[in-house]
């Protein structure tokens, strides 16, 4: 039956649950897991608890002041609300009918839940685990199943199921947690609706990518850990396939995800722990290629980090997590690293992680280590620190002071709507001891803005070159790419200590060639990119985004850089191409220009540099020379 069909189906038959009785929950932590929370990382989850408790978050760049009891249908970016009516004909990408409906899912998540709960596991004060209670009951009797928006997309169910699971566990000492579960009729026909719509609509073909590992690993952990229907041993298997198929072919053999975003990569990975460690809760056998993938994600993750353990800001990225029990100040990747050591061990050329967090305890405690995993492979993991990931086609160039530089030269996107694409081929993206100072702009937005969303994924709002207006690659929608811009990693070289090379060619506006190399000198502090057009006369656009912490004083074709960094003052001279007429832009709306977006549903102004000319594939107009150097 397809999909379709399905739909209409069920619109008319939304059958009971079958009856539970005698159900029971046992997937707890071990005695000892919560008394081996750091106290600074408690201290920051109970200040971001208490300040749920009292009605405040902060979703997507809008402050909320209404969560002691929340509207899940509301969206206070646009005063709307959702409208009621059978799932599937919600209009939710239409802002103007529905809101923006990342603000209405992100809350019913249930992530801020999930903090809660762990806020009762740590203290047990017993406000924190009667409010989730409260929330929970309501949200079950405002979202009967297959009604509303809540009820749309997989990706929300699975991460929504994840948040139950854990809201269960940490719960577990509070006498009212088996009557809001096991004990409780509306939460087993929630939860079985949940598992139900998820076997019946995975997410297919051009889009199976982060939306259907949330799928499988929300699937896998409610069946895991709420095993109590007679269908729950065919959904633990469905999903356990489904998730084994789904990590290797997001995932490249060099580790990285093969949507070329980085925050999914994040998002993956933190799905992948929270499923394996369901499985060991419940002693489900996994593949070892699930565990492997995620081993080399892990390693991939410790590779291409800066200094400061910021991962490149490649692609789209939507602040999206897969499980939610730390406190605002916790470094999220710092957290996948101190876990990814937990479980796998670290290599000798890992980054140090100084950060604490709560979920690596909870997590660690869960999971078995890999080296104690009977049925882990051997693997070869990296000597060194990798520096080229060829089948991804991403290099980092270092230098001293903690110099770090992101080359682009891999494919456009994964599958045919390469749907977390940036037209960003042969960008570059540099930063000073984690600063940003050629910054990737972000993503800022996905619905509901169409001219920023253009902007944010436009080859104009990156690190690279443009011919005669147009993007490297077209766009056919706000998450679909018609035609691919194709690269071609030319030299890689980063195991000169002294000088690491890198060039890259993309054919994106054919019959002309864009070709880039970029030279990091370590002596000099030199970053050195020429760029290079093969092929007609054409009109010229280069642009270079300035960090929003940079302040810029451009004169001809020469910028002088200032930043702050811990209280000194550092600088950089920017020398441009002189065949181009250089001009600063800041925070400009009409064509938009000059921003920087910090997350997602936030922006602010920031310099970008744009030269304008020509390039005719001679060797004065072709090829254009810049120069960074860092002073000091």
């Amino acid at each position: 039956m397809g999909d379709a069909v399905r739909r209409r189906r069920w619109r008319s038959a939304r059958p009971d649950s079958p009856s539970v009785t005698g159900a029971r929950f046992t997937a707890v932590l071990p005695a000892g897991t919560i008394a081996a929370v750091p106290p600074d990382a408690a201290k920051r989850l109970i200040a971001e608890a208490d300040r749920l408790m009292a009605g405040h978050a902060e979703f997507f760049g809008v402050d909320r002041d209404d969560l002691a009891d929340p509207d899940w249908w509301y969206d206070p970016k646009t005063g709307r609300r959702a409208p009621w009516g059978y799932a599937f004909h919600v209009p939710y990408r239409n802002e103007d009918a529905v809101g923006d409906i990342k603000q209405i899912w992100e809350l019913s998540r249930h992530q801020y839940l999930t903090v809660l709960a762990a806020a009762y596991a740590i203290t047990g004060n017993e406000r924190y685990a009667e409010r989730v209670a409260e929330h929970l009951r309501r949200w079950w009797a405002a979202n009967a199943p297959l009604r509303g928006v809540h009820w749309i997309s997989g990706i929300e169910l699975g991460i929504r199921l994840l948040s139950w699971v854990w809201i269960r566990r940490l719960l577990d000492g509070w006498p009212g947690a088996a009557g809001l579960f096991e004990g409780n009729p509306v939460a087993l026909h929630q939860i079985w609706h949940h598992q139900r719509w998820l076997a019946a609509f995975p997410s297919r073909g051009s889009s199976a990518n982060n939306h259907v590992i949330a799928e499988a690993a929300g699937q896998f952990a409610a069946a895991c850990a709420f095993g109590w229907f007679p269908s729950s041993a065919r959904w633990r298997a469905g999903a356990l396939r489904s998730l084994e198929r789904h990590l290797r072919s997001n995932t490249f053999d060099s580790g990285l995800n093969r949507e070329l975003a980085t925050e999914y990569h994040g998002l993956v990975l933190e799905l992948g722990l929270a499923a394996v460690a369901e499985a060991d809760a419940a002693g489900v056998p996994v593949p070892a290629s699930v565990r492997l993938v995620l081993l080399r994600m892990t390693d991939a993750l410790a590779a291409i980090v800066d200094s400061h353990l910021r991962p490149p800001r490649q692609g789209d990225a939507d602040d999206g997590h897969g499980l939610v029990v730390d406190g605002a100040g916790t470094d999220r990747w710092a957290s996948l690293l101190a876990t990814g050591d937990a479980v796998f061990g670290r290599l000798a050329w890992w980054p140090a992680v100084t950060g604490t967090d709560v979920r690596t305890p909870l997590l660690a405690a869960l999971i078995r280590p890999y080296s104690k995993n009977g049925t882990a492979p051997a693997v070869t993991r990296p000597a060194s620190r990798p520096g080229h990931f060829a089948d991804a086609g991403l290099t980092i160039l270092r230098g001293p002071a903690g110099i770090w530089c992101r080359c682009d030269g891999g494919p456009h996107g994964f599958l045919s709507i390469a749907a977390h694409a940036h037209a960003d081929a042969l960008s570059v993206e540099v930063r000073h001891d984690g600063v940003d100072v050629l910054a990737d702009p972000g993503t800022f937005c996905y619905h509901g803005q169409p001219q920023w969303r253009q902007y944010f994924r436009s080859t104009l709002g990156h690190n690279t070159l443009r011919l005669d207006g147009g993007d490297q690659s077209v766009s056919g929608g706000p998450f679909l790419w018609i035609r691919h811009a194709r690269s071609r990693v030319l030299v890689a070289d980063t195991s000169d200590e002294s000088v690491a090379r890198w060039c890259a060619e993309h054919d994106g506006y054919r019959p002309s060639v864009h070709r880039r190399r970029v030279e990091l000198t370590a002596a000099a502090k030199e970053l050195k990119v020429v760029d290079e057009v093969r092929g007609p006369r054409r009109a010229v656009h280069l642009a270079f985004h300035l960090g929003p912490a940079i302040a810029a004083d451009l004169v001809g074709s020469r910028a002088v850089l200032i930043w702050t960094r811990d209280g000194e003052d550092r600088s950089a001279v920017l020398d441009l191409p002189g065949q181009l007429s250089w001009r600063a832009h800041r925070g400009e709306t009409d064509p938009p220009l000059g921003w920087y977006s910090p997350g997602f549903g936030r922006k602010e102004p920031a310099t970008t540099l744009v030269g304008t000319g020509f390039a005719d594939g001679t060797a004065l107009l072709g090829e254009f020379i810049t120069v960074l150097r860092f002073r000091g």
